[in-house]
C-alpha cells in the first residue's frame, strides 16, 4: 500500500466526545469512524488488523476440531419463543424490526438458539456427535449506554463457537481444549503476559465459568489476581469457599481492574430441551445434547490490544496483528520505490509513506499508526536504510541487503 493512495489520513486531536484511549487512536489513527454512539466502521488498516486477528482466531478453532459456517442476521420470533427469550422482560436488548408482510424479526444480540435449532435437523444418533460449529458474524445489542469506545458498543463483530457433544465427559475434555485454545490466542495476539484465566459464576450448569480478562486501568471488571499461580477470580465470587476450592490464599491475591476479553460456558441442556435437541445412544434410548458456548469479540480484543500497549505517541501493534509488518518511509528529495519493490517481492507487508509533506509528520503519523518496523530513507544515508521498531528506541543503520535479512527472519 502506498500512503498517498490511502484516502484515510491521521488526526492531530482525539475527538471531544470520546473519553477511552482506544478510540481515540484508532480514530486518529485511521483505523476506524465513529458512525454514531456505539456504532463504528472498521477503515481499510482497522480491516486489516481485524483480518489478522480473525486469522488468528480460525486457527486456533479448526486446531481444536470447529468447524466454521455461518449463521444469518435476522431471528425467527418463533424459534427465540421456544427458550422464552423473545420476551423484553427476559432479554432487554433486542434490536427488533419487522418486514413488509409484518413479520416481526431481530436481530441477532447471541446465537444459542440459533445453533441449537439448526442443528436440530441433523443431529440423530450418537454417531453425529461431538460437533463443533461456529462463525464469526456482527452481533448487534441496544444497549441503553454504549462507552469505552470499541469495548462496548451496540453493533460489534465476534467469535461465537458451540459445543454439542453426547455427555458431560465429553463436554469437559473439549471445554478444556477450549480453554487452552483460548490462552494460545491471547498470547498469539501479543498479550498473553496481561490476560488471566478467571473464574467467574458458572450458574445452574457448573461450577464456574471461564474469563478470560485482561488487566487495564480502562477495565469495567474488578477481579482478583494470584500472580505466581497466574489465575484469578471474579469479583462475584471471590468468596472463602471459592477461594479454598481453587487453593487460593486471599492474603495472595491483588485487586486489579480488567477487562474480559473472551468468556467460555457450560450450558448443559438449557438450549437443547426447548428445541427437543436428543441423540439416540447405543442403547437405543434419546439423550439430551449437552452444550457449552465459547464467544470472543473482535472489536473488543482489538481495543484492549491498544489500550495496554499504547505509549504517549501512539498504537504499538504486536507484529502478528498488525495491518503491514513495514513502515517504509521516504524523506529523500528524489522519490523512488526501489526498496518498496522489494519488500513487495519479498512478501513483506508494507505500507509506503510516499507522500510529500514534511519529514516530521511522516514520523510522527509512523509512531501514531504503530506499525512494528519502521525504515526511513534519507539523503545522508545515501545507500544505507535507517531501522527502528516501534516498541524501542534504538535506531540502527543497514543495508538494504541487511534489512531484507533481519525481516525475514
Amino acid at each position: 500500500m502506498r500512503q498517498s493512495q490511502l484516502f484515510t489520513h491521521t488526526l492531530k486531536e482525539s475527538p471531544k466526545d470520546e473519553v477511552s484511549l482506544n478510540a481515540q487512536l484508532l480514530i486518529r489513527g485511521g483505523y476506524i469512524y465513529k458512525e454514531m454512539a456505539g456504532v463504528y466502521s472498521f477503515l481499510p488498516l482497522g480491516l486489516r488488523v481485524l483480518n489478522k486477528i480473525e486469522g488468528i482466531i480460525r486457527e486456533e478453532m479448526n486446531a481444536i476440531g470447529g468447524t466454521e459456517m455461518r449463521t444469518s442476521v435476522f431471528q425467527n420470533k418463533e424459534v427465540w419463543e421456544k427458550s422464552n427469550r423473545w420476551d423484553d422482560n427476559i432479554v432487554n436488548n433486542w434490536f427488533k424490526t419487522k418486514l413488509k408482510n409484518g413479520t416481526e424479526v431481530g436481530l441477532s444480540f447471541t446465537n444459542e438458539e440459533a445453533y441449537s435449532n439448526i442443528l436440530k435437523q441433523y443431529i440423530n444418533s450418537y454417531k453425529d456427535l461431538p460437533v463443533y460449529p461456529y462463525d464469526f458474524k456482527t452481533i448487534f445489542r441496544n444497549e441503553a449506554r454504549s462507552k469505552s469506545g470499541i469495548f462496548r458498543s451496540r453493533e460489534f463483530y465476534w467469535k461465537a463457537l458451540y459445543s454439542f457433544s453426547k455427555d458431560e465427559t465429553e463436554h469437559n475434555e473439549f471445554y478444556e481444549k477450549a480453554k487452552q485454545a483460548y490462552q494460545n490466542i491471547f498470547k498469539r495476539a501479543g498479550i498473553g503476559d496481561l490476560t488471566y484465566l478467571t473464574f467467574a459464576s458458572g450458574g445452574s450448569f457448573s461450577k464456574f465459568s471461564h474469563e478470560f480478562q485482561t488487566l487495564t486501568e480502562a477495565g469495567e471488571d474488578i477481579i482478583y489476581v494470584d500472580e505466581k499461580k497466574g489465575i484469578a477470580v471474579n469479583k462475584e465470587v471471590n468468596t472463602d469457599e471459592v477461594l479454598k476450592d481453587l487453593g487460593l490464599n486471599k492474603k495472595n491475591l491483588v485487586e486489579k481492574k480488567a477487562v474480559e476479553v473472551g468468556n467460555i460456558f457450560s450450558l448443559g441442556t438449557k438450549f437443547s430441551d426447548p428445541f427437543d435437541l436428543k441423540y439416540t445412544n447405543k442403547e437405543g434410548k434419546e439423550e439430551l445434547v449437552v452444550m457449552g458456548s465459547y464467544g470472543i469479540g473482535l472489536g473488543r480484543l482489538m481495543g484492549t490490544i491498544v489500550e495496554v500497549l499504547a505509549d504517549d505517541r501512539g498504537i504499538i501493534w504486536p507484529e502478528t496483528v498488525a495491518p503491514y509488518k513495514v513502515h517504509l518511509i521516504d524523506l529523500r528529495k528524489k522519490q523512488d520505490d526501489k526498496l518498496y519493490q522489494i519488500l513487495q517481492n519479498d512478501k513483506i507487508e508494507v505500507i509506503y509513506d510516499d507522500r510529500e509533506i514534511s519529514a516530521g509528520i511522516k514520523l510522527k503519523d509512523a509512531d501514531l499508526i504503530g506499525i512494528p518496523y519502521r525504515l526511513v530513507l534519507s539523503d545522508k544515508l545515501g545507500d544505507k536504510v535507517e531501522l527502528k521498531m516501534r516498541n524501542e528506541d534504538n535506531i540502527k543503520v543497514y543495508s538494504i541487503e541487511e534489512v531484507i535479512e533481519i525481516l525475514k527472519k
